[in-house]
């Protein structure tokens, strides 16, 4: 009995805060004029949100003891595709020149290369006496 009250209030925490961050994401969404940020809030805050909205369906399930693995693969499918499919929206917008691009790196030939810049090249090996 105590279990069941416990696992209930559990639930209705998470759905409030669940609920309270799809609305935020929501609300971003809308608020925002560009691509970029406007993309911003439903991935970030929408994935927290519904990964607490699941947690209150695996909670329910597992206080009325039908414990179910539907919600984590659920979960897990969410926390892997919306980064993915956020990447890949904003390489659209800044290909397509609809939002202001990231300013180009600086030139520099020895970031990610084997290349030792002049400066380093007095610096000796330390070698263990």
């Amino acid at each position: 009995m105590i279990t069941e009250i416990i696992g209930t209030y559990l639930v209705a925490l998470c759905l409030l805060i669940g609920s309270g961050f799809v609305l935020v994401g929501v609300v971003g969404l809308l608020k925002f004029n560009d691509p970029m940020t406007r993309l911003h809030a439903p991935t970030k805050v929408g994935t927290i949100g519904i990964g607490a909205l699941l947690l209150a369906s695996i909670i329910h399930t597992f206080v009325r003891g039908e414990p179910s693995a539907h919600e984590l693969l659920i979960m897990a499918f969410l926390f892997v595709t919306a980064p993915i499919s956020a990447h890949f929206i904003a390489k659209v917008h800044i290909h397509s020149r609809s939002c202001v691009a990231p300013p180009p790196p600086a030139h520099d030939d020895t970031w990610a290369t084997l290349n030792v810049p002049d400066a380093d090249r007095e610096i000796k090996e330390f070698k263990p006496e």
